[in-house]
């Protein structure tokens, strides 16, 4: 059995009682970072199961391997992120994806995800939106990045960097002109943050380098009720 774990974007008390037992069923458990793990398992008195295996973008072939050698050999993996649902923008999918090739039993106990929460808490539309992980790094891959998108009316969810936070604002500005947006940062936690406005403003916000935390983007679609009267594409 292969148990895919959501786990708590920040706050503990969002963790299901369903992922507490799935984590004290495995046999192994799988997440990116094994000492952020440890944290989780020993706040619930959770026992360390027998193998307690890092698999991250990096090394997600060969402990990749190991993992469907476990699950073939009849152990129970538990497959868990440092943060949210396994699999989304995070290489968990392939482990998902060669899991339901080989036809093993699979079973995703859900949970919290960056995503839903910064779409509703963005005020923006939640009736149809997209999910594009990271954008591109360099300023010409974000420029046609955000060019795929512009006329496009579907809410728009990005994760960032908080190094670049800025920068990204400012390209989407550029691009798709001065619509609504949000930056949500932290979400759950302590020194959760959230910041709505027009790009326009939150890109000068934004402008001087680092955020602290972890950053969830939202930015309205090509909807003329969502852009600024003067500024519409």
């Amino acid at each position: 059995m292969l148990y895919v774990v959501a786990t708590p974007i920040g706050n503990l008390d969002d963790m299901s009682r369903r992922g507490v037992n799935a984590l004290m069923e495995a046999d192994v458990v799988a997440c990116e970072d094994t000492r952020r793990t440890r944290i989780l398992l020993q706040h619930f008195n959770i026992p360390r199961p027998a193998e307690l295996i890092s698999y991250r973008e990096g090394n997600e072939q060969r402990a990749g391997q190991r993992l469907l050698r476990a699950l073939e050999d009849g152990l129970t993996v538990a497959l868990c992120s440092d943060g949210g649902m396994p699999g989304i923008s995070d290489p968990g999918y392939r482990l998902v994806s060669l899991a339901v090739e080989r036809d093993l039993e699979l079973q995703v106990i859900p949970g919290a995800s960056a995503v839903p929460v910064a779409l509703v808490v963005s005020g923006l539309s939640t009736s149809s939106y997209t999910f594009k992980g990271f954008p591109p790094r360099k300023a010409g891959a974000l420029k046609r990045f955000f060019e795929s998108e512009r006329d496009l009316p579907h809410t728009l969810v990005l994760f960032e960097s908080p190094f670049r936070v800025g920068k990204c604002l400012a390209a989407a500005l550029e691009v798709l002109g001065d619509r609504k947006a949000a930056v949500c940062i932290e979400l759950t936690k302590k020194f959760e943050r959230v910041s709505r406005g027009y790009l326009a403003e939150l890109a000068e916000e934004f402008a001087e380098g680092k955020v602290k935390g972890e950053v969830t983007i939202v930015i309205a679609g090509n909807n003329p009720k969502f852009a600024r009267p003067d500024t519409e594409h």
